[in-house]
């Protein structure tokens, strides 16, 4: 589940570059697209923030499942460490 967040933070910083790159190029070079350098500016910083909270998102998911993991990992061990001082 959290590789899909990951790979949403990468695609969404990927761009984020892209629209930082757009506010870089001359309007000239732009016909049909916003030749606002702030407009591009301000889409490339809501792109990061998004990707910054999907990366948080995917990281705090990780870390659910990793302790959901071992504390079943536990759980089996010490059924298993049990049963044997019963036989």
């Amino acid at each position: 589940m959290s590789r899909n967040f990951y790979i949403l933070a990468a695609t969404l910083g990927f761009f984020a570059l892209v629209s930082g790159a757009m506010a870089l190029v001359p309007s000239s070079f732009q016909p049909g697209l916003p030749a606002n350098g702030t407009l591009w500016r301000t889409v490339a910083l809501i792109l990061v923030v998004a990707a910054l909270g999907s990366a948080l998102i995917g990281v705090m998911s990780n870390l659910f499942e990793q302790v959901d993991r071992r504390s079943e990992q536990a759980r089996r061990s010490g059924r298993q460490k049990r049963r044997g001082r019963q036989q």
